[in-house]
């Protein structure tokens, strides 16, 4: 087969590396790629949203199957765009329709959906500038802290979690008013805050039928005991040691039996991935939120505990025979740490040269932000640097695997966090 993976981060690297081993691959593609993924295909300097570029290169190469990373192409519509095309509509796409991609691409709907197929999630409503005012009210009903969430699309940083009334008052008013995500935060979804563990469920779906992938948990937090800004992700681990068999079933009967079914009634076209963020509330599970993307940085602990031939259960679900797969899984633990750049999720320096990469011995690489020079020098491009994943027979091994390599690797202004993990052993 003739793969081509649309994305440029840790998540698409780690796809790529995963189907590369495949023997059913002939040649891989990745659009645009980055350093790492160069070392596993071809990398083709094509936007992810530039849909007429990329309908010429898989008609050009014959491409079989497009595995699509981010949400943005999704929400954007590129199924729609290949299904009403004669000469795509035949071509595997890992993905899912528009209208579907809005269980992530709108907050709202998602919670719509949620109250519409008995899917626990938490006390919530949506405001707008009509309703500003009673926004304030809803929050004033609520106990600290206060969580606020842009309906639309902001790159995993749309999410706010305040400890005061006033704070979240005031960060409603800039989200509505000042603009403060854009367009994403036009609308506002407020809930209430869940105290429990954040756990991420990744599962496999045509729509129809459906696999459900090793669980994770990630770290958002830039800094250590999770404070400080929202990141798109700080490192992850899998399995999560409390996501026992009796929780998983839980997990299982409660939300994604309903959610693969509430996808089947809407007649939603879906052959992709539904990532469930959801929190362990006293044992029980409540989805926070849905992707139509696997994670990242979870894919990169997620994915290289999957012994099957990934593209072979990517082909099944694309003919409608997830049935037959039997999934195995690495009992042992992943453990990733992300290598950020010095200022990120703020503003930081591009540019910046890796050394020590040949030096890692017991990770893999999972390049997430970077380029090649025109020396051929490995530097960083993004505030995600590199993903540093370890496997160890105990959560604490494989961790130390991963900070070991982290303290190898070098760049200016590098960081990361040294306390993953410890929550849990």
């Amino acid at each position: 087969m003739k793969v081509l993976i649309l994305g440029s981060g840790g998540r698409e690297h780690t796809l790529a590396w995963k189907i590369s081993q495949s023997k059913q691959l002939e040649e891989l593609y990745i659009a645009p790629g980055n350093a790492g993924t160069a070392l596993l295909g071809m990398n083709i300097e094509i936007g992810v949203s530039d849909f007429e570029k990329i309908k010429m290169f898989v008609i050009d190469n014959k491409i079989n199957m497009v595995v699509v990373g981010p949400e943005q192409p999704l929400v954007e519509g590129i199924w729609d765009y290949f299904k009403a095309d004669k000469q795509l509509k035949n071509i595997a796409i890992i993905g899912m329709s528009k209208a579907a991609a809005q269980l992530e691409g709108s907050k709202d709907f998602a919670k719509e959906f949620m109250n519409k197929y008995n899917i626990p999630t938490a006390k919530h409503q949506t405001f707008t500038e009509e309703n500003i005012e009673e926004g304030y009210t809803f929050l004033a009903s609520l106990k600290a802290p206060y969580v606020l969430k842009a309906d639309g699309l902001a790159a995993g940083k749309g999410v706010l979690i305040l400890d005061t009334l006033s704070e979240a008052k005031d960060e409603l008013h800039k989200m509505i008013f000042d603009n403060k995500f854009g367009s994403a935060g036009a609308s506002v979804v407020i809930e209430e805050y869940l105290h429990g563990i954040e756990l991420s469920v990744f599962v496999l779906t045509n729509g129809k039928e459906y696999v459900v992938l090793p669980e994770a948990k990630d770290y958002k937090r830039i800094g250590e005991g999770d404070t400080g800004l929202n990141t798109g992700g700080m490192g992850s681990i899998s399995p999560v040691p409390f996501a026992d068999e009796a929780f998983m079933k839980k997990v299982e009967e409660q939300i994604i039996i309903p959610t693969v079914n509430g996808i089947a009634a809407e007649k939603m076209e879906y052959n992709g991935f539904v990532f469930i963020g959801l929190m362990n509330v006293k044992g029980n599970p409540l989805v926070i939120e849905y992707n139509v993307r696997m994670g990242d940085p979870e894919t990169e602990s997620v994915i290289p505990r999957i012994k099957n031939d990934f593209l072979d259960i990517l082909k099944k679900s694309s003919e409608g025979k997830l049935s037959k797969v039997e999934m195995e899984f690495d009992p042992r633990y992943a453990a990733t740490v992300m290598l950020v750049s010095g200022g990120y999720p703020e503003a930081y320096e591009k540019g910046k040269v890796l050394r020590g990469l040949a030096q890692v011995e017991k990770s893999i690489m999972f390049h997430a932000g970077t380029a090649q020079d025109e020396n051929g020098n490995v530097v960083t491009s993004g505030g995600r640097v590199l993903a540093l994943t370890s496997f160890g027979d105990s959560l604490e091994e494989a961790m130390n695997y991963s900070f070991s390599a982290a303290e190898t690797v070098k760049f200016t202004n590098k960081y990361y966090r040294k306390d993953l993990g410890k929550d849990l052993i």
